[in-house]
């Protein structure tokens, strides 16, 4: 893998955290494990490290995996990084919340490999939006207004994005 991807795992279990570190770390991503919501926020509002998926556990004393996942989807900063809840209770109404609310994916537990194989075309998607968010900012840039103005490829781009 060229660049490795960095997944911050929440729950309070201390087996559910190892088990999914081990395979999130057999897969080649760079793992942080943390044991609650408010640690999850704690890292991601101090690291200038950035991660680029969160998977978290829906039952936690405190915080709720679906409280950690409104509050990431209602920061400015954070609402792009795709998040997965886990949970070892399938219920339909449960499930249904979170997609709606914004998680990208619902994983029962115990959590296997071929669960976290279907976290790539997460990462992946959101490495070409952190690109094209970034190629966006350069190309609108004031300073870089001179640089781009004898060529059309800013004003290109930004039309192939912004439609």
């Amino acid at each position: 893998m060229d660049t490795q991807f960095h997944v911050l795992a929440v729950d309070d279990s201390i087996i559910d955290r190892k088990l999914i570190e081990r395979l999130l770390k057999t897969s080649s991503y760079q793992v942080t494990v943390v044991d609650s919501g408010s640690k999850a926020l704690e890292f991601l509002e101090v690291r200038e490290v950035g991660v680029n998926l969160i998977i978290t556990d829906y039952s936690m004393p405190e915080m709720t995996g679906y409280d950690l996942l409104r509050k990431i989807k209602g920061s400015s900063y954070l609402k792009d990084i795709p998040v997965i809840i886990m949970s070892s209770e399938n219920v339909p109404s449960r499930i249904n919340r979170c997609l709606e609310e914004g998680a990208e994916e619902f994983f029962l537990k115990p959590v296997q490999q071929s669960d976290v194989n279907r976290i790539k075309p997460h990462l992946m998607r959101e490495k070409l939006n952190s690109l094209k968010r970034k190629a966006m900012v350069e190309c609108i840039s004031p300073d870089k207004t001179r640089k781009y103005s004898n060529n059309n490829l800013c004003s290109i781009f930004l039309q192939n994005i912004c439609e």
